[in-house]
């Protein structure tokens, strides 16, 4: 049976909803699911380009490593990435200090891809291949619009949160 989880970007009160992808990203999907909800400080990519994240404390024991990877995320797709530390907490990257960003255990990222051209690549630490562990079936276009609108008025006070859909 299918297993769903819903997406929202709080302040702006749009959510979505996805599909896990358990056959293509089992482990991923699994870790995702038993650590749900979770919910962090939305922010908009600077690399990839039409992406909306949050960073959330590592839940993944063991870390699923890479499933269903891709470089090349596609409108709907939702990205599991586990990032360490080091390869994280940057400080031109911009997060405030109480980001997960800046944990001494790294960061897992949640992400979703609202439109095309999308890609993987940045520029201190050349591609960074993610997880794809589901797929956005239900409100994509008005996620895309709140996201855009993110990217256009900012995401100071805005939170994404991931759950089990009923």
């Amino acid at each position: 049976m299918a297993r769903y989880i819903t997406i929202t970007l709080d302040k702006r009160g749009v959510s979505c909803r996805a599909v896990l992808l358990d056959r293509e990203a089992p482990r991923t999907c699994e870790a995702v699911w038993n650590a749900l909800p979770q919910s962090g400080s939305a922010y908009h990519a600077k690399y990839a380009r039409n992406e909306v994240y949050t960073l959330v404390p590592p839940f993944a024991d063991p870390k699923p490593g890479r499933e269903n990877p891709t470089i090349t995320p596609i409108p709907g797709d939702v990205v599991y990435f586990g990032f360490e530390a080091w390869e994280i907490g940057n400080p031109a990257y911009g997060y405030e200090d109480s980001s997960e960003a800046h944990s001494d255990r790294g960061a897992t990222d949640l992400a979703i891809f609202y439109g095309r051209n999308n890609l993987l690549i940045n520029g201190d630490a050349g591609w960074v291949p993610g997880n794809v562990f589901a797929t956005i079936v239900e409100g994509l276009p008005e996620m895309a619009a709140a996201a855009q609108d993110l990217w256009l008025r900012g995401v100071e006070g805005e939170t994404l949160s991931f759950a089990r859909a009923e």
